[in-house]
């Protein structure tokens, strides 16, 4: 009935009723989604031909059949399109199409907008002043723990709004450009670059910090090599399930994500070869990639007594039966959930000398910065650690104080 085609990267679709032939942009480089609209246009199209939909005089009839029958004419939806309306059709676009996780802070950013603006604006009623008056709302806002709403933030829901409209002119819901021309956010500061837990405690010992403050040096943690075999022992001797230590090698050892372990498979483990297999989402928007990393021998090791033992599945952690967590629990094993994986990193750190760690991304940082640390190509640490900003390399890409001294030493010291 219809059919897609990629031109350029993008995808249109391309169809015929009542004698003609029809073509329309998708406006997406993304398949997945090209072939979801292409789904959604061939049951309209099964439905006009049939006579359940009637496409009113004048209507662009791909449009008429991509919005369900609900668009009449480019100009009549921009009149009547409400912003919670926009915001809803957005997202039911992309359910299926984004990560669940992504789904969810977009979601998230556009509930603040909505607060600001009102559900009820007319869609290209909005202008530049507008979108201000939300950032100001917002810079007068609180974030987490009491701090001041960081300015990435607000460029984050500034850009969420973006892409939605993008995708809404795409689908002829608005005719104008997003007034985002001269907008002014807060100036941001630069992150600090990540420090040892020694470095940490003497600031918080001399400098009579606030627990906010505190709070923000232990959110830059990296561990030295020491303390990551420590941290690891620790959890070898207390995780009360089998896939716990496994997973704090795998995130220690790999510098992975948190996501990228949780989708990771046993497949992707080749032991002959000595690597592993990243499964990423980040890296390229709109498509899966992969990245290569080598293992060490102690997550060579213990993977492959975890694979011996492995509950079942594909997946690389899965997690024996009755070891969900919550009121209930859950009485079948299967794979973690992000929220699953979060209560059993803290549990497992609970009331030892590690419990200041604020999640899986320090073993990210601290591998990052111990290989640099050990004079490892930049190069191959960008290869294992996927995609990273300048700005990010600068966080990592530095010694450790014991190196720093021995360096300043060696260009001072007496003859």
């Amino acid at each position: 009935m219809a059919s897609l085609e990629e031109r350029s990267g993008r995808f249109r679709v391309i169809f015929r009723h009542g004698g003609r032939k029809f073509q329309h942009s998708l406006g997406t480089r993304d398949r997945r989604e090209a072939e979801a609209c292409l789904v959604r246009l061939e049951e309209n199209l099964r439905l006009l031909e049939r006579g359940r939909l009637t496409p009113p005089p004048g209507a662009d009839l791909p449009l008429f059949l991509l919005s369900d029958g609900k668009l009449a004419s480019r100009a009549e939806a921009a009149r009547a399109l409400t912003l919670a309306e926009l915001f809803d059709r957005y997202l039911s676009t992309r359910r299926g199409v984004l990560e669940d996780v992504t789904l969810a802070t977009i979601g998230t950013h556009l509930g603040h907008l909505t607060t600001t603006l009102g559900a009820m604006l007319t869609v290209e009623s909005l202008t530049a002043s507008d979108l201000q008056r939300h950032i100001e709302r917002r810079t007068n806002a609180k974030g987490v723990r009491g701090r001041p709403l960081s300015p990435t933030t607000m460029k984050k829901e500034i850009s969420s709004f973006s892409a939605v409209w993008t995708w809404a002119n795409q689908m002829g819901l608005v005719a104008i450009p997003f007034p985002s021309k001269g907008l002014a956010f807060p100036k941001s500061g630069e992150k600090p670059s990540f420090q040892t837990r020694a470095e940490i405690e003497r600031q918080i010992e001399r400098g009579r910090l606030a627990p906010r403050d505190q709070d923000d040096l232990w959110a830059c943690l990296y561990l030295t090599l020491p303390e990551v075999e420590e941290v690891l022992e620790h959890v070898r001797s207390t995780a009360r399930h089998a896939f716990i230590y496994p997973m704090f090698v795998f995130a220690a050892h790999t510098g992975a994500r948190r996501s990228e372990i949780l989708r990771s498979r046993i497949a992707d483990f080749d032991f002959e070869a000595g690597t592993a297999v990243i499964r990423e989402k980040k890296r390229v928007k709109g498509r899966w990639t992969t990245r290569r990393v080598p293992l060490s021998p102690r997550l060579a090791g213990v993977m492959r007594d975890w694979f011996a033992a492995h509950p079942g599945g594909a997946y690389t952690i899965s997690r024996e039966a009755g070891s969900g967590h919550g009121r209930e629990g859950r009485p079948e094993g299967g794979t973690l959930t992000r929220d699953e994986s979060n209560h059993h990193f803290h549990r497992a750190l609970a009331e030892s000398r590690w419990s200041v760690i604020r999640g899986w991304h320090v073993f990210r940082h601290s591998f990052a910065s111990n290989c640099a640390a050990r004079g490892v190509d930049q190069r191959l640490i960008d290869a294992w650690m996927g995609h990273q900003t300048e700005e990010m390399r600068r966080r990592y890409r530095h010694l450790s104080p014991d190196q720093q001294a021995d360096a300043i030493r060696s260009v001072f010291t007496q003859r």
